[in-house]
């Protein structure tokens, strides 16, 4: 099977992440998707100098399985090409800002008068609706530094961390491929395509929803984040082993934890028989005394020994693992978490979508495609273009 979205045909105006990643999620569950790029690319191909142009590892994720047609949208015969591409397609997919969607004549309003069925979908900075529409913007900015996600991890006196790449644009395209299938549910049942938005600072402000939530409620001033011996459930905490390995204890119900923690322990009598640690409330007011001692009963023994007596004790832990350690972890690689195809080096592992469809399962078909690769076979095949057709367009400069 081919997945639940076999049959779908998807157009795609997008650049670097947020929008590309959308549709190679739609891709891996099924699209056929196309991907219109300028005669120089996709920006985001630049970042394969980061590699010796060898590879692309983050364009290579958020564009397999979709053709590439080169278009140069500023020529009108190329927007006439686009135009009749998203007449035939069920899906309409750009990250582009509105006026640049205005200018090439590919408004929902323009595109849904020849194709009523179309699901249009804007991947936005800021909303297409806002004031600040036409913001230029990256997930660094609308994301990680408006929507609160920055400010909610940076302890106080501290430089804000670093962003790592994708973070939002991935949140982001991951919410927008949902709202497109929800579309296209609907459209099942009514025959109506529509118009759906998802903005990286709207996914913002949803991620950090516990914290933006309670300040709605309580209007209580914002309070940076605490730091580890200042954990306001220290059972919820990272700790070092003896070799230093970080891991996580999640005792985030720490009265029903506890006891099982002092067994796990060997009840050592600097725990279980005073009363600063007794219940939640104590534990909270003697944060700092607490972690300090769990932090040298834990450095007692390697993880490797912790784990199991952990385990035996209902005591939940999480080890603290980098890139490195995730990709060989044996759980991670048993969960699905990676595929394998065939790229222009041989066969190469990649980062699988999040989402698995028993019925319908999925299966990544190709690579990420070359720049314009398929725009001869898209003209042919999908309008019926002939080659004498084709030689014209390239002397106007509409294709390269």
């Amino acid at each position: 099977m081919a997945g639940p979205l076999d049959g779908i045909r998807v157009v795609e105006l997008g650049v670097w992440v947020a929008g590309p990643s959308c549709t190679a999620v739609l891709a891996d569950w099924g699209a056929d998707v196309i991907k219109i790029e300028p005669p120089e690319g996709d920006p985001f191909r630049g970042l394969g100098a980061a590699f010796g142009a060898v590879m692309n590892p983050p364009f290579e994720l958020d564009n397999r399985g979709k053709r590439s047609i080169a278009l140069n949208l500023d020529v009108e015969d190329a927007r006439y090409i686009a135009g009749d591409l998203i007449d035939k397609a069920d899906v309409f997919v750009s990250n582009m800002r509105p006026r640049a969607l205005e200018r090439m004549g590919l408004t929902y309003e323009k595109l849904s008068t020849t194709n009523p069925r179309l699901i249009y979908c804007n991947v936005a900075a800021y909303g297409p609706n806002t004031s600040e529409a036409n913001r230029a913007s990256y997930d660094v900015g609308a994301f990680w530094s408006r929507a609160g996600v920055v400010a909610g991890l940076t302890a106080e006196g501290k430089d804000p961390p670093l962003q790592r790449g994708g973070m939002g644009d991935h949140m982001t395209g991951a919410n927008a491929a949902g709202a497109i299938s929800a579309a296209l549910y609907h459209r099942e049942k009514t025959g109506r395509g529509q118009r759906v938005a998802v903005s990286l600072m709207r996914v913002g402000v949803y991620m950090m929803g516990w914290d933006t939530n309670t300040q709605l409620r309580t209007n209580m001033p914002f309070t940076p984040p605490y730091d580890r011996n200042h954990a306001p459930n220290p059972l919820i905490n990272p700790f070092r082993d003896r070799d230093g390995r970080w891991f996580y204890l999640l005792m985030l119900q720490g009265d029903r934890h506890w006891p099982d923690f002092l067994l796990a322990l060997g009840h050592p009598p600097v725990l279980a028989s005073d009363e600063r640690f007794k219940d939640i409330p104590s534990r909270r007011d003697h944060a700092p005394e607490l972690v300090a001692i769990m932090d040298g009963i834990l450095r007692e023994k390697p993880l490797a020994e912790w784990g199991p007596i952990f385990d035996a004790n209902d005591v939940w832990w999480a080890p603290i693992q980098n890139v490195s350690e995730v990709v060989e972890d044996p759980l991670v690689i048993e969960s699905g978490a990676f595929l394998t195809l065939d790229s222009p080096q041989g066969p190469a592992r990649q980062v699988n979508s999040p989402a698995d469809f028993y019925g319908t399962p999925t299966a990544a078909t190709h690579w990420a495609p070359e720049l314009g690769q398929d725009t001869e076979t898209i003209l042919l095949e999908e309008l019926g273009y002939d080659w004498d057709r084709i030689a014209s367009l390239k002397e106007l400069g509409a294709i390269p």
